[in-house]
């Protein structure tokens, strides 16, 4: 089964966060197959900008992020980052989570919708780094 549920919407990596994420689908493989392979996918449909690009709104390695959980409508601001510098407590969201795969080259307004094993998760980025919808 796919972890997509519908239609996905375009996103957009750094060169930089390209080639580290791709590292890091890859060494992840074998430890969290679903997720690792949810990263290796949509960083293969991203268009790839130069790193030194910043387009406002773009959720990037170590954006804060403000987003709507479509299912419950609570609204959550967190960091992404890599996994060893993860911290829930703090608000630090690994890349290597669902929802940090999800969020990775997303821009402001944005929604996109994907399975996990307790049913579909849908998310919309509200503000990225102080660009707000």
């Amino acid at each position: 089964m796919s972890d997509v549920a519908t239609e996905l919407p375009t996103i957009s990596l750094t060169e930089h966060d390209f080639v580290r994420l791709d590292r890091l689908a890859a060494a992840a493989a074998r430890t969290f197959p679903r997720t690792a392979d949810f990263l290796a996918r949509e960083i293969a449909r991203a268009t790839i900008i130069e790193s030194d690009a910043r387009p406002p709104g773009l959720v990037r390695m170590g954006s804060t992020v403000d987003y709507r959980d479509e299912a419950t409508g609570q609204v959550r601001t967190v960091t992404l980052v890599f996994p060893d510098e993860a911290d829930l407590a703090a608000g630090k969201v690994s890349v290597m989570t669902p929802v940090g795969v999800a969020l990775i080259g997303l821009s402001v307004g944005q929604s996109i919708e994907w399975r996990t094993a307790g049913g579909l998760r849908s998310l919309t980025v509200l503000k990225v780094d102080g660009a707000c919808a």
